[in-house]
């Protein structure tokens, strides 16, 4: 339903831990009538300070307008939240993270009782709710998006993946995998450099380099993957193993924890042992894959 000009937009944020408080914070700064609720009491008061109405329960709260908005631990704490809701002809965005097959779950239990379900995947921490350059992936009812896609680009600007509501999850999960990987590679970086007398502080210029450097990575091993062409003239697979065995035994020999980096190298190993060390080392992805995909 399109709000008239003179109308207060309304939306309801169901569970507020530092994301859905930073979401109901965007739509009041936007200007729109907000309701929240949480399970447990007290993270509310900010948000009511500058004018949210707090709801006594979940179903009062989605009962309050037509579009609902949930941040919580995972998609299947809705179930329990939102069981004595009147969920006729409302539209859910499930914000939660979780994966795929538990989103297409939730959202024929929302069907079942007369929901317009979407999912979506925040691609951005609390401090980048509201602000340019953030985005969030959505998927589900192409109408239930077109809707109610304003107060949803309040959040971040979005990126609709489709009708299948696993999809929002399943792109966001693809970044989470790249992310945490990421991430976890960085602390073990730091580890080794503290074994050896350096400091975070000290490799953190190398670090951003290297982060930099990965779009280029991906660029070009996109197409050729996509093209199943692994070719090894630029890199070959066993020029890569001996490579990751180097970082393993500088890791082991700093007496650093190198389980990570262990099961690294074992995966270029079997690469190696599986025929493909002349090739690109892109060859693992057949490793990484299902045998269906080999």
């Amino acid at each position: 339903m399109q709000q008239s000009s003179s109308t207060k937009a309304a939306v309801t944020v169901i569970g507020l831990g530092p994301m859905g408080r930073a979401m109901a914070a965007a739509y009041l700064d936007a200007g729109y009538e907000v309701t929240v609720w949480n399970r447990s009491a007290g993270k509310d008061a900010d948000l009511v300070g500058r004018g949210a109405r707090r709801a006594r329960s979940a179903a009062e709260a989605v009962a309050a307008g037509p579009l609902t908005v949930l941040s919580l631990i995972d998609v299947e704490a809705m179930y329990t939240v939102l069981a004595d809701a009147d969920l006729d002809g409302r539209v859910l965005v499930n914000l939660s993270s979780d994966v795929p097959d538990k989103a297409r779950r939730a959202a024929g239990w929302a069907e079942t009782r007369g929901a317009s379900y979407l999912t979506g995947g925040v691609n951005v921490p609390p401090a980048g709710i509201g602000q340019e350059g953030s985005s969030i992936f959505v998927s589900g009812p192409r109408r239930a998006y077109a809707e109610h896609r304003d107060a949803l680009d309040v959040l971040a600007a979005t990126d609709y993946r489709g009708e299948d509501p696993g999809y929002a999850q399943l792109y966001y999960q693809l970044n989470m995998i790249m992310f945490w990987t990421a991430y976890t590679g960085w602390y073990q970086a730091v580890a080794v450099a503290r074994a050896n007398g350096l400091t975070a502080a000290d490799i953190l210029p190398y670090a951003g380099y290297t982060a930099d450097s990965m779009r280029g990575f991906y660029t070009h091993s996109a197409a050729a993957l996509d093209a199943d062409d692994h070719d090894g003239r630029d890199q070959r697979l066993s020029m890569c193993a001996a490579s990751v065995e180097h970082v393993l035994h500088t890791a082991a020999d700093s007496g650093v924890d190198a389980g990570i980096l262990a099961a690294h190298a074992e995966l270029y190993r079997r690469g190696v042992d599986a025929g493909f060390g002349g090739e690109s080392s892109s060859r693992l992805v057949r490793l990484l894959g299902s045998p269906a995909q080999g």
